[in-house]
């Protein structure tokens, strides 16, 4: 496997304001030479949480490695944070993932078809922004035509934050939005929903003290209401931000305390994106 760091402000071109990150890191598998058969792999970045606040290190490369093993070409994003109110630097930057990604498809090995993202907390609000806000004018004035790119196939939203409504997690939205009223409302993702948002797999734990679970119902109702498909998992016990739900994400006492089948997340996750024809091909 080959590890690699992409400036993305320097890919694009773009001036790099002080204090922004937007750094990927990719894990890029080498071509497998089982049955002498060429393949073409799926892609998948990874969205940390931390409350727009800081990038959580336990839900970046650990969930790479795992995505990675089932055969995905995984990215990492290291997108900006710790500045209140700076819509739409990280939506941007994962937007710039996005296109970096399928437009180096070939010299990465991967269908620009099969391209999908997870996130996680804050950072599953910003994957359900890429799902449901990919053609927004903000973008499309940053991109151009290149903002056709960037909409995932799939989306895997971990906990994630999604409304600003009853319920919300206040701390992200005033990460993101500071004190505009108006933005925590048009970045409330219930509302933004439509029916070619990207189809979506979620899943929460009943007892997340963080980010209450009706962020995530919210969401598939959103779905729901407008023929997105999608899958909800919800398990009922389980602390906010379990990313693997395994040991090496986790302490002991955060495992014991957690349904016994929330790890099965991502095995479910990566059969739901199979069913999706996402997946290791042979060409």
């Amino acid at each position: 496997m080959n590890i690699i760091i992409i400036d993305l402000y320097e890919y694009f071109q773009f001036e790099r304001k002080k204090g922004f990150k937007g750094y990927l890191k990719c894990f890029i598998k080498d071509e497998p030479q089982a049955y002498d058969q060429d393949y073409i792999y799926p892609a998948m970045l990874v969205l940390p949480g931390g409350g727009y606040a800081f990038v959580s290190d336990r839900e970046a490369d650990p969930i790479a490695l795992r995505y990675s093993v089932y055969g995905f070409q995984a990215f990492v994003l290291d997108y900006t944070t710790g500045a209140i109110q700076n819509y739409p630097t990280q939506l941007q930057e994962a937007a710039m993932a996005m296109i970096f990604i399928r437009e180096n498809a070939k010299k990465f090995n991967i269908s620009k078809d099969m391209v999908s993202a997870v996130g996680f907390s804050a950072g599953g609000h910003l994957c359900g922004c890429l799902a449901a806000l990919f053609d927004d004018p903000v973008l499309k004035g940053i991109f151009g035509k290149r903002a056709d790119l960037i909409r995932p196939d799939a989306v895997i939203l971990s906990y994630p934050v999604i409304t600003s409504d009853q319920k919300s997690h206040v701390g992200s939205f005033d990460m993101l939005c500071g004190a505009d009223q108006n933005l925590k409302r048009y970045l409330s993702l219930e509302h933004r929903v439509k029916n070619n948002s990207s189809p979506a797999f979620i899943w929460h734990t009943y007892t997340d003290g963080g980010v209450p679970v009706y962020n995530s119902l919210v969401y598939a109702l959103a779905c729901e209401e407008n023929n997105v498909p999608f899958e909800l998992h919800i398990f009922e016990k389980g602390d906010h931000g379990l990313a693997t739900a395994q040991l090496d994400t986790n302490s002991p006492k955060t495992i014991a305390q957690a349904s016994a089948s929330v790890e099965r997340w991502l095995d479910l996750s990566v059969n739901w994106l199979k069913d999706r024809n996402i997946k290791l091909k042979s060409k």
